[in-house]
């Protein structure tokens, strides 16, 4: 069954409305292999449209709702797609994207159409009269394990967002490891909370479906409504990223609400603290599971499974750990440099081999190149190492090191000794100009609520907290204090608009 708001769908009237979806689909000329972008935050329709869309082979395109206009429209026209389903919220973007969305030819509204500004030879329907006359019967394409499913624009942290495209082989070797790495059953109850433009939304979705029971989706991240959700509904399983589960801790109505039902909270996309994971641990009571991976391996590699989070324990360091690589993926640590294997303990360039990993970069084949290499290794770009026990330790971006001095500083490394201080609630390290070391450590710091504090005073104390705790070069030189801090929709902090002040006006954004 699927739920949102007050709407609860059998998996039957599920499969019939995504027949609707694909033969209206199939009247409008798509075929397999064809585009569909869909723009609208959590909701029903978009499994309408992922499902519909793979009955007849089509790609389904999640755009992210939270950019502006003008990348919005950069997507749809990078992607191809010839059918844009639109939520009237979006509507108002259409003007503003700066492309006339040349290749669509339906825009089909999932609401009143009739405030649509459109090109003379672009149809507009609203969404339920569109597929009010199509049979519920399945097109009877044959898909191929190779054949596109789904194309994920990534996140845009260093550049404009690129396609990844997953096939079906990608997407079945996810749901495959469903059970054994993320405990789903015939009587999950799955939350869906995280945006279906992002991996950690539409690839949880599809795996907390995949045997069945129940999926919740959440339309808005509302804490207060999540948390109502998993009372009222029996959540057992869900999928949060760090900054979610510090928005809960911070929510008052997390003390009287029943989490009995929780079995598992998986997390993930990006680092988390210690005390904010133990935290996190006492006010649910429940198994917790850190997933690592990217878009482009079809979301989670490796897991650092309930039994491995042990802070009172002789292996307490494991929770700064993203676990093991599950048993179908191949895990590598590159030296930066030289490009050889790197040992135990030393850090280097995250790669990985395994049935996850992504076609390509749609439209690409140069930057797909330079990620996918000929024995089929993906470079992650992400810094880490592996313990002796095949532990992974991420440190940060390999783009986000910071050369000061010659010495390389990984800026995660030092976020989580910042937030190891009871008055910072969030952090952010980059390197900025210096002339005499190339670059220097700058942190950026958020206070936690409640909490005033001098600038002066308080970058005195977080430098001398730090020094107790890193090497004296890994300290940050200067202290800012933050309201905020910038993050994209998988809760990453954009540095490059942290640094960009500070850079700009230089050829080179290094020192």
């Amino acid at each position: 069954m699927l739920v949102a708001g007050d709407v609860r769908r059998t998996w039957k009237d599920q499969y019939e409305r995504s027949c609707r979806v694909a033969r209206a689909l199939e009247r409008e000329g798509v075929a397999k292999g064809d585009r569909i972008a869909f723009l609208d935050r959590n909701g029903l329709e978009y499994f309408d449209v992922i499902f519909g869309g793979s009955f007849l082979g089509a790609v389904s395109v999640a755009v992210n709702w939270r950019l502006a206009p003008p990348e919005m429209g950069a997507v749809i026209d990078d992607s191809q797609a010839s059918v844009l389903l639109i939520h009237p919220d979006y509507v108002p973007a259409l003007a503003a994207m700066k492309t006339d969305l040349p290749r669509i030819r339906r825009i089909v509204v999932l609401g009143d159409p009739r405030t649509v500004e459109h090109e003379p030879d672009v149809r507009v329907d609203r969404y339920e009269s569109w597929i009010e006359d199509a049979p519920a019967t399945d097109p009877g394409v044959t898909p191929e394990p190779d054949d596109i499913s789904m194309q994920l624009y990534t996140s845009g942290t260093t550049g404009l967002p690129k396609g990844v495209m997953l096939s079906n082989a990608n997407l079945a070797t996810a749901v495959a490891a469903a059970g054994e790495v993320f405990c789903v059953d015939e009587d999950t109850v799955s939350l869906v909370a995280m945006p279906l433009f992002h991996i950690g939304g539409s690839g949880w979705a599809l795996c907390g479906m995949s045997r069945g029971g129940r999926s919740v989706i959440l339309r808005d991240l509302d804490p207060v409504e999540l948390l109502r959700l998993v009372e009222t509904e029996g959540v057992t399983e869900t999928f949060l990223v760090p900054a979610v589960l510090m928005l809960l801790l911070q929510t008052p109505q997390i003390a009287s609400t029943d989490l009995s039902s929780l079995r598992n909270v998986f997390y993930g996309a990006s680092p988390i603290s210690d005390d904010v994971l133990v935290r996190c641990l006492e006010a649910f009571e429940c198994g917790f599971t850190q997933v690592y991976g990217l878009t482009e391996t079809t979301g989670a590699i490796t897991a650092l499974r309930p039994e491995d989070h042990d802070p009172a324990g002789p292996r307490r360091h494991l929770l700064r750990s993203a676990g093991r690589p599950f048993d179908h993926v191949e895990l590598g640590i590159l030296d930066p440099v030289t490009g050889e294997a790197s040992p135990p303990g030393q850090v280097g360039e995250v790669v990985t081999r395994s049935a996850l990993n992504m076609v390509g970069y749609w439209g690409r084949p140069g930057d797909t190149s330079k990620v996918l290499d000929d024995d089929g290794w993906f470079h992650t770009g992400d810094a880490g190492y592996l313990d002796g026990e095949g532990f992974l330790f991420l440190h940060d971006r390999i783009k986000d090191m910071i050369v000061t001095g010659a010495e390389n500083v990984y800026p995660a490394e030092v976020e989580n000794a910042l937030l190891a201080h009871p008055s910072v609630a969030d952090a952010a390290v980059i390197g900025v100009p210096d002339e005499r070391w190339g670059e220097a450590v700058k942190a950026i710091v958020v206070l936690a609520p409640g909490v005033t504090w001098p600038a002066a005073e308080a970058a005195a104390e977080l430098i001398a907290f730090c020094r107790d705790r890193l090497a004296g070069y890994k300290c940050p030189k200067t202290v800012d204090l933050a309201e905020t801090l910038p993050r994209n929709p998988s809760g990453k902090i954009l540095k490059r608009e942290l640094r960009a002040p500070y850079w700009e006006g230089r050829e080179r954004q290094i020192g």
